[in-house]
C-alpha cells in the first residue's frame, strides 16, 4: 500500500481536483462521466503504459522527470484537447476559433455540423495513422527472434517469416490497402496511413540512430553516460530495472518523442470514443486528459521503478499483441463501427492472460530453477 501511495500521490491528488472542477462545472452527473472516461482511458492504455515502460526505463532519471512533467502537459493538453481541434479545423478547412466555438457548443455528435460530429468524420484518417503507427510497433516486435517467447505456436513460425528483409512494411501496406478499401475516400485514407507509417520510421530510426551512437561512446569511453546520470544507473541497478546504458542527450530525446507519438496514437481512439459518452470538451478533458493520462504516466513509471517487467516476462508480449489487436481494429474502424468496450477489454484480456503465464513461469522457474525462462512458455 506504502508502495501504491508512492507512485500514485500526484495522480490521486490531480484526480481529485479534476473531480472537484467538475462538480462545480456540471455537477454530480459531470463527475460521475468523468470518473467513467478516466476508467476507460486507463484500461484502453494499459498496454500503452508497458511499452512505454520498456522504453522509459532506458532513460535517465532527469528524461523521466521530463516524461512526468511536460510529457503529461503535451498528453493533456496536446493530445486530448488541442490535437483534435487541429485535425477537425485541417479535415473542414473552419479556422481554429471557428472549431473552439463549436466545440464548447457541446452539440449532438449525431447533428451534422457539431464538434464532435466533425471529429467523428475525420475518423478514417486518424484511424489510418494511429493504426499504422501502432501495427509497425507490433510488427518489428513479434517478427523479431526472441529468446523468450509467450506464444510459442505462433511466435516461432512468426519469427521464421520474419528473416525476410522488410517484411513488416510489406504487411502493414498490404493491411492499409485493405482499410482504404472500407474508407469512402480511399485516397485520404491511404495518404494518411502512409504519414503514419513514415512517421513511425522517423522517429524510432532517430531514436535507434542516437542510441546506438551511445553505446558506441559508451564503449570508447568505458563508462555509462555522463557523470550526472550515475545515480540513474545506480537506481536502475538496485531496483530491479533495466542495466541497459542510461539514455542522455539526442538519444533520450528522440526516445522521448517516440513516447509522445505512441501516446497520440493510442490517444486518438480515446477521445473519438469519448464523445461516445459526452459532447462536452470540458469534460473529456477532465476524464481522459487528467485522470486518465495521469494514471497511465503513473503507471508506467511504477513499472520501471518496480522492475515489472523484469519479474513478470511475458508482459512485454502481452502488450504489443495488445497495441497488435488495436492496430487492426482501427483499421477496421474505418469502415465499421467498433463498440470501445471491445477494445478495451480485448486489451485487458491478453495483458492479463500474460501475468497469469508469467505467474506460472516464475512458479517453475522457483521449482526448477535449471530451466531457463525461455522453456517455460505457456499460452493464455
Amino acid at each position: 500500500m506504502k508502495t501504491f501511495f508512492q507512485h500514485f500521490t500526484w495522480s490521486l491528488i490531480v484526480s481529485l481536483v479534476a473531480l472537484v472542477i467538475a462538480l462545480l462545472y456540471g455537477g454530480w452527473a459531470a463527475v460521475a462521466l468523468c470518473v467513467i472516461l478516466g476508467l476507460m482511458e486507463i484500461s484502453l492504455s494499459f498496454d500503452n503504459a508497458v511499452v512505454n515502460a520498456r522504453v522509459l526505463e532506458k532513460m535517465s532519471e532527469f528524461w523521466q522527470k521530463i516524461f512526468l512533467t511536460v510529457g503529461i502537459l503535451i498528453a493533456v493538453v496536446g493530445m486530448r484537447l488541442v490535437m483534435p481541434l487541429i485535425l477537425v479545423s485541417v479535415t473542414t478547412g473552419l479556422s481554429f476559433g471557428e472549431v473552439i466555438t463549436l466545440a464548447l457548443e457541446k452539440g449532438d455528435p449525431e447533428t451534422v455540423g457539431t464538434y464532435g460530429h466533425y471529429l467523428h468524420d475525420a475518423h478514417p484518417q486518424i484511424a489510418a495513422f494511429g493504426g499504422m503507427f501502432l501495427l509497425m510497433l507490433f510488427l518489428d516486435f513479434i517478427l523479431e527472434d526472441r529468446d523468450i517467447k509467450w506464444l510459442t505456436w505462433l511466435e516461432r513460425p512468426l519469427a521464421k517469416v520474419g528473416r525476410l528483409q522488410s517484411l513488416s512494411y510489406v504487411v502493414a501496406l498490404a493491411v492499409l490497402l485493405g482499410g482504404a478499401n472500407l474508407a469512402e475516400d480511399p485516397l485520404v485514407v491511404l495518404i494518411a496511413g502512409v504519414l503514419g507509417l513514415i512517421t513511425y520510421i522517423l522517429v524510432n530510426g532517430l531514436g535507434s540512430l542516437f542510441e546506438g551512437s551511445l553505446e558506441e561512446d559508451d564503449d570508447d569511453a568505458g563508462i555509462r553516460g555522463a557523470a550526472a546520470d550515475g545515480a540513474a544507473v545506480a537506481q536502475a541497478r538496485t531496483g530491479g530495472a533495466s542495466t541497459l546504458a542510461v539514455l542522455t542527450g539526442r538519444a533520450a530525446f528522440f526516445s522521448f518523442l517516440y513516447l509522445e507519438v505512441l501516446d497520440a496514437s493510442f490517444s486518438f481512439d480515446g477521445v473519438i470514443g469519448a464523445f461516445a459518452i459526452t459532447a462536452d470538451p470540458i469534460i473529456i478533458l477532465l476524464g481522459l486528459g487528467l485522470i486518465g493520462a495521469m494514471f497511465v504516466r503513473s503507471l508506467t513509471i511504477f513499472l520501471v521503478r518496480q522492475g515489472t517487467l523484469n519479474d513478470y516476462i511475458y508482459l512485454d508480449h502481452g502488450a504489443h499483441w495488445a497495441i497488435g489487436a488495436l492496430a487492426g481494429i482501427l483499421i477496421l474502424s474505418i469502415g465499421f463501427e467498433i463498440p470501445e468496450l471491445v477494445t478495451g477489454l480485448i486489451g485487458v484480456f491478453l495483458i492479463a492472460a500474460a501475468f497469469w503465464s508469467s505467474v506460472r513461469a516464475n512458479k517453475r522457474d522457483a521449482v526448477e530453477p535449471d530451466v531457463a525462462p525461455a522453456a517455460l512458455v505457456d499460452a493464455p
